[in-house]
């Protein structure tokens, strides 16, 4: 039997290795910026078109290369942040393992520009498959200039499998963000098809989120800084009142580094208990700062994923470092329980004799009398006489034309004035049917009602507007501002009257009339969520966005409702196709029979 085991050309093992660093144009953005940093570099360019597919660019004035060190930066494992197996675990740059640039040429076509500050002149390299096409000298600033075009050119399967240029554009913003919040003192520019997108002066990590998310974040950020014996903890998170349905902007970062950790996401969240509405996310960027040989960064190839040497207790450090500073700026509601709420009010004003309390009685005052200063016995007397000569039968005459006025519709409307609804724990409704008692979840049946609503409207295509008194500004970060903008033209055929101010600003003249006001911005940032998450096709928006705003205009649970409201609302549910479930497949009724009540008594 012949050998089958072989071993595999360096390009076919070059470009499968590749797979574990460039997943998309996103991580070659997050790798060049790595670099340039690593480099001390003080000012990066980031320049993008088609989403990264057709260019990625990034240009730095760091310390350079040396035409040797050019050649060696595009071989596998050839890097100058670590000589040793034990230095990875002390590890203070952002990249140490030499595959970036390797990975990245193995499935593009790459040009290096470089000169450090002992050459007179810089070098070029051009490469591609892992192969120098040319190699020569150039005049260029010190620093580095390199150039990724045509991503995966050698691998068509691979460039089909990236998805539309506004979802890489948006996985790019990302690695854009999470490298430049931890490093203020750098000045970042993001340039995407000739228009520039970021442009972010050095400066604070206060200055920095704000440059960022927009100036409304300012106000919503309550700092953090704790200095513990295991680790360093300080940043910011943003005010309770401020949070959102979605996941908002939630980093954390361990020695400048950005990381995901559910586990500390819980401590976070913990810190927010009680604080935070059902279904509301809060907002976080949190830096720790703790000794490397204490972490370990190197369990994925993408490095987001950190071992701690003891996670319980980082967890806990987090957990109460949060919590004081919600308390500290007395975010967190506060009882003084050493004083007695009874004696807060009284006045104790010196020289001042009690006033006994008693009751004043107006003798005059007639609650029947019209708005003339007619006196109340003339009243009586020129009307019906005096009480013992009172006529009762003119009294009982009206009294029968008024029942036979009201006979009819008191015949129509027995059976649903006979029916009676309870309303428990303000969040179910619940009467009785037949031989059983039905129960209905509230919110539930609201958010049905208000989704066919905008169903039917958008199907007869006449979705009713109303325009705004004042008109409403509202900004956003870059990232979502590009969900936004690309959604502009589905909106106004949704009832949305807007335009564009600034560069990441909407005005908004007018909104559906199924939305609340108030909701605009919690439906907005729904839809926004929605399309990171699912990616949903165009034709999907408007179902989006019917369920976007039935959640946020609809009743909620906790809210009180009397019988003519419940009574309404069951109405309006039972008019709608399938009422018992809620377009997100979630029950609305439930109907228990009264042979099922009888098994609890069993």
């Amino acid at each position: 039997m012949p050998d089958i085991i072989k071993l595999l050309p360096d390009n076919v093992a070059n470009q499968i290795a590749a797979g574990e660093v460039v997943q998309r144009p996103a991580s070659i953005v997050k790798e060049l910026l790595e670099n340039s940093i690593d480099a001390g570099a003080d000012k990066i360019t980031l320049v993008v078109q088609d989403s990264g597919k057709e260019l990625i660019q990034v240009i730095d004035n760091g310390k350079g290369m040396s035409e040797t060190d050019a050649r060696m930066a595009f071989e596998r494992h050839a890097t100058s942040k670590i000589s040793t197996a034990q230095d990875i675990f002390k590890i203070q740059s952002k990249g140490f393992r030499g595959e970036a640039l390797a990975s990245i040429s193995a499935v593009a076509q790459v040009k290096l520009k470089t000169k450090n500050a002992d050459s007179e002149i810089g070098i070029e390299l051009q490469v591609s498959g892992n192969k120098v096409d040319k190699q020569e000298y150039t005049n260029c600033a010190k620093g580095c200039q390199i150039e990724v075009r045509n991503l995966f050119y050698n691998i068509p399967a691979r460039r089909n499998f990236l998805k539309s240029n506004s979802v890489e554009l948006r996985h790019i913003i990302d690695e854009f963000e999470r490298v430049a919040i931890p490093h203020p003192d750098i000045h970042f520019s993001f340039i995407n098809n000739g228009s520039e997108l970021f442009d972010l002066p050095a400066g604070g990590l206060r200055q920095r989120i704000v440059h960022i998310f927009g100036a409304k974040y300012n106000e919503k950020l309550v700092p953090v800084d704790e200095d513990t014996p295991i680790l360093k903890l300080h940043g910011f998170i943003v005010k309770p009142e401020f949070s959102k349905k979605t996941r908002g902007e939630q980093f954390f970062f361990t020695n400048n580094r950005f990381i995901k950790n559910a586990y500390l996401h819980r401590a976070v969240m913990n810190a927010f208990d009680q604080l935070l509405a059902d279904g509301f996310h809060p907002s976080y960027y949190l830096f720790m700062e703790i000794d490397p040989a204490k972490i370990d960064v190197n369990i994925h190839p993408t490095k987001t994923e950190i071992k701690f040497d003891d996670d319980k207790a980082i967890h806990t450090y987090i957990r109460t470092a949060v919590k004081h500073a919600l308390g500290q700026y007395n975010i967190s509601p506060t009882i003084d329980f050493s004083l007695d709420q009874q004696y807060t009010n009284l006045d104790f004003t010196t020289n001042k004799k009690p006033v006994e309390p008693g009751i004043t009685i107006n003798p005059n005052y007639n609650p029947f009398e019209s708005n003339s200063n007619k006196p109340l016995q003339s009243k009586i007397h020129g009307e019906l006489g005096t009480r013992s000569s009172f006529d009762w039968t003119e009294i009982e005459e009206r009294t029968s034309k008024l029942d036979q006025m009201d006979q009819a519709s008191l015949d129509i409307n027995h059976a649903e004035a006979s029916k009676s609804y309870l309303q428990i724990g303000k969040k179910y409704i619940a009467t009785k049917h037949l031989d059983g008692l039905i129960l209905v979840h509230q919110q539930r049946a609201h958010e049905k009602v208000q989704f066919q609503k905008f169903i039917k409207s958008i199907e007869d295509q006449s979705i009713p507007s109303q325009q705004l008194l004042f008109p409403q500004n509202h900004s956003f970060d870059a990232k979502d501002f590009k969900i936004i903008e690309e959604l502009i033209p589905e909106l106004r055929n949704l009832g949305f009257d807007l335009d564009f101010l600034g560069k990441t600003e909407l005005i908004v003249h007018g909104i559906p009339l199924y939305l609340k006001l108030e909701s605009l911005e919690e439906a907005l940032d729904i839809l926004i969520e929605v399309e990171k998450e699912e990616g949903a096709k165009a034709d999907d928006h408007s179902l989006i966005l019917a369920k976007a705003i039935s959640e946020v205009s609809s009743i909620r649970s906790g809210q009180s409702l009397n019988q003519d409201e419940m009574a309404a609302l069951i109405d309006e549910l039972f008019a709608c196709e399938e009422p018992s479930i809620g377009h997100n497949g979630k029950a609305i009724i439930v109907n228990q029979h009264i042979t099922e009540l009888d098994k609890y008594f069993n």
